[in-house]
């Protein structure tokens, strides 16, 4: 048994003494100042990009507009038309909730249809003179002649 124990002994300091060869012929261990300089300097190169970055984001965003001017201007009107027509709907929404207020714009609307139909639609010389009416407006927004 104490031959058992003494080659333990032995194995043991043997592991020890490779250890300690292991640990000199490593590389030095790094200090708390050169950590400290290599992540100032890390910070300092990431803040240089980032400012590097911002400086040219103006450049490149108008690069991009000016390649894509078409296409941005389409996605634009289209959002600010979603948009538009959303809120409208939603006052539609709110002014529908009021009491009283859909039957009074239900009048209105019925109300105007009947003028619209008396004053245009009844007899043929205000037919011909609402015709006419269309014609120019047509005219001026197409820009016919």
């Amino acid at each position: 048994m104490e031959t058992q124990e003494q080659a333990k002994q032995q194995e043991y300091i043997n592991q020890l003494k490779e250890d300690a060869a292991a640990l000199q012929n490593s590389e030095p261990v790094v200090s708390a100042k050169q950590a400290a300089s290599e992540f100032t300097s890390d910070a300092e190169r990431i803040t240089q990009q980032v400012s590097n970055f911002l400086a040219e984001l103006p450049n490149k965003i108008n690069q991009f507009y000016q390649e894509y001017k078409l296409p941005v201007l389409s996605f634009v009107t289209l959002v600010v038309t979603v948009v538009a027509l959303r809120v409208g709907l939603a006052v539609l929404g709110a002014i529908n909730g009021i009491p009283l207020v859909k039957p009074i714009f239900e009048l209105i609307g019925i109300g105007y249809t009947g003028w619209f139909g008396y004053r245009y639609l009844l007899k043929s010389s205000s037919r011909k003179e609402l015709v006419e009416s269309l014609d120019t407006t047509k005219k001026e927004v197409l820009g016919g002649n």
